[in-house]
């Protein structure tokens, strides 16, 4: 697949194209321009770092967002095996923005739920453009119970910009959906680790985002809205949304330093988008250090810290209210 590159990449494009321009002479004469090639390569790869090290969150939406950014099955496809896909939520139908079943990770059974969003616009038309209906979270709800009742862990992955607003998924009691996920994997009596892949849109993305590791990839976004949606309701004009990005914090390191999420996975340079292989080799380690750790404590502990985690989300102050006479 050919890469695409972002607006702010424009740089690094310009070289590409010049070494597969090289590369393209050298297969067609005997002339030996290898060191020109890797002149230039190692040129592009330096600036891809130093463009990499200074990104504003609204360039890191466009990363998050990157069409060839890996999905849920390429995690799955790289990462597991044995995976057996289980389908529809037994109430309604099968919600395809979201994917879970049975797989094997390394000799360690596991289950997992991941949205899935797609590459083309017809995969993005079959899988809802990732945005779940109630169905897809009744779907993962079902498949947690699964794991519950045959004690084994749970591994999410998030990559959504919400949950799917239509008429229909309203009529089927969206909030109770997603409310009703909070609630039970809250108390799961499983394991459960949670990484953000891509974006991390709302209660569309929390509803399968509780758990006793929340992992974000270093160019993932989380957020209660998107930016659009900020700077819309704020300011009545979509096009504000790179600064609706800095004002909300959506960014990996900054919801670090806020200790809503507990590690940040590092991308292989110039993103996830751009190494396939080496980002599900990180991913692997990640996720299997993650287990070992989790599994060295009672069940009992992890379930007490996951609520205690969620009742100690965000700050406030309380100021003294002085009521008028009646």
């Amino acid at each position: 697949m050919k890469k695409h590159f972002l607006e702010f990449e424009k740089p690094i494009a310009e070289l590409n194209n010049k070494i597969e321009e090289l590369r393209l002479v050298q297969n067609d004469s005997s002339v030996d321009i290898s060191i020109e090639i890797q002149q230039l390569q190692d040129k592009a790869d330096k600036l891809t770092k130093e463009i990499y090290s200074k990104l504003t969150p609204w360039q890191i939406v466009s990363v998050a967002r990157h069409l060839q950014r890996p999905r849920t099955l390429d995690y799955i496809n790289n990462m597991f095996s044995d995976f057996v896909e289980l389908h529809g939520d037994r109430h309604f139908a099968d919600d395809k923005s979201i994917i879970g079943g049975l797989a094997k990770f390394g000799t360690q059974s596991v289950i997992i739920i991941g949205h899935q969003k797609g590459k083309d616009t017809k995969e993005n038309l079959e899988r809802n453009f990732g945005m779940p209906r109630p169905e897809g979270y009744r779907k993962a709800l079902r498949l947690m119970h699964l794991a519950e009742k045959f004690q084994i862990p749970v591994i999410t992955f998030v990559d959504t910009n919400g949950a799917y607003p239509g008429i229909g998924a309203e009529e089927r009691n969206q909030s109770e959906a997603i409310g009703k996920n909070l609630y039970e994997m809250s108390k799961l009596r499983v394991p459960v680790i949670v990484t953000v892949i891509g974006e991390g849109g709302s209660g569309g993305a929390l509803a399968i985002a509780i758990g006793d590791q929340i992992n974000m990839l270093e160019y993932a976004i989380y957020s209660v809205i998107s930016p659009e949606g900020c700077a819309s309701i704020l300011w009545k004009d979509a096009t504000k949304a790179s600064v609706a990005a800095e004002i909300l914090g959506i960014t990996a390191s900054k919801l670090k330093s806020l200790n809503l999420i507990d590690s940040v996975i590092a991308e292989p340079r110039g993103g996830a988008h751009s190494n396939h292989i080496e980002m599900f080799a990180k991913m692997k380690r990640t996720l299997k250090d993650n287990l070992k750790k989790l599994q060295e404590h009672p069940i009992d502990e992890l379930v007490e810290r996951r609520l205690a985690r969620i009742m100690d989300y965000g700050t406030f102050t309380e100021e003294d209210i002085i009521l008028g006479d009646e």
